[in-house]
């Protein structure tokens, strides 16, 4: 497949492409519509990353899986990023496809795993096989298909049932290019609600004409980086040296009960 072979390639990569590399915290779609109000990375992040006896070791890894219904855009979007292409033809996901790309954050290599899972019903217990372990859950809607959006709390709910710990939350439409402006501001309206009642971080983009695609990819990296080192500095007793100073960092987030009412904001 070659996804899978795309994704052993990068693996093997030494270093990260130069638009993979970030230093500067990537803004979220719109402040109104993120629930992660941080503007930089977390300061024990940058300290630890930063200090020449950063206790980190190993290359840092984040697992994403995006999940949706069936002709949403899942493919084409991973595509569109990582491999810069788009097609017209759909063809659907079997079971799940795998990428991974890697990005240079504040000088620390970072692999971020994309599971590309098939939203047929009749693969669905395969694909859900693969939702542990996640630290980035992207559910995806078709901005001009509004059934599409009524779907997205039951997607989540099955992928917090198979993790333990609280994931980053992303809701995403797509194919913005397909909505005038004047029916993408209805739409957006019930995105937004939605989102805020999910606990996600609501983005739009078009995977045709490649409109917020590496934003979004950008700052999906960086929160999930973000969120990774601190859980590592957290399993390393909350307290780590550096220098003289001695770094204390935050307990890490549980998962939080979920329940959504669907489209309608209390």
């Amino acid at each position: 497949m070659l996804e899978s072979r795309s994704a052993v390639l990068k693996l093997m990569q030494n270093q990260a492409c130069k638009d993979r590399c970030i230093d500067r915290f990537p803004p979220p779609f719109s402040r109104q519509f993120t629930p992660y109000r941080q503007h930089d990375f977390s300061s024990a992040v940058r300290e630890v990353c930063s200090s020449p006896r950063q206790p980190l070791s190993g290359l840092k890894i984040s697992k994403a899986i995006f999940l949706g219904d069936v002709a949403v855009g899942k493919t084409s979007l991973v595509n569109r990023y990582c491999h810069k292409v788009f097609d017209r033809n759909y063809k659907a996901t079997i079971g799940v496809d795998f990428e991974v790309e890697r990005f240079d954050i504040i000088k620390i290599p970072f692999n971020l795993q994309i599971w590309d899972t098939a939203g047929q019903e009749r693969f669905k217990c395969i694909a859900s096989s693969y939702y542990r372990g996640a630290q980035v859950v992207a559910v995806l809607f078709d901005l001009s298909n509004m059934y599409s959006l009524s779907h997205c709390a039951q997607w989540l709910e099955e992928a917090l049932a198979c993790n333990t710990l609280q994931p980053i939350i992303f809701l995403i439409g797509t194919k913005r290019d397909l909505l005038s402006s004047s029916a993408y501001k209805h739409v957006e309206e019930k995105a937004a609600c939605l989102a805020k009642q999910l606990g996600a971080e609501y983005w739009a983009v078009s995977s045709r004409t490649g409109d917020g695609v590496h934003e979004l990819f950008q700052r999906m990296a960086a929160l999930a980086f973000d969120m990774s080192v601190l859980r590592d500095l957290n399993t390393l007793n909350t307290t780590v040296s550096i220098g003289s100073q001695p770094l204390s960092v935050k307990p890490t987030q549980k998962k939080e009960n979920f329940k959504c009412n669907g489209l309608h904001c209390q």
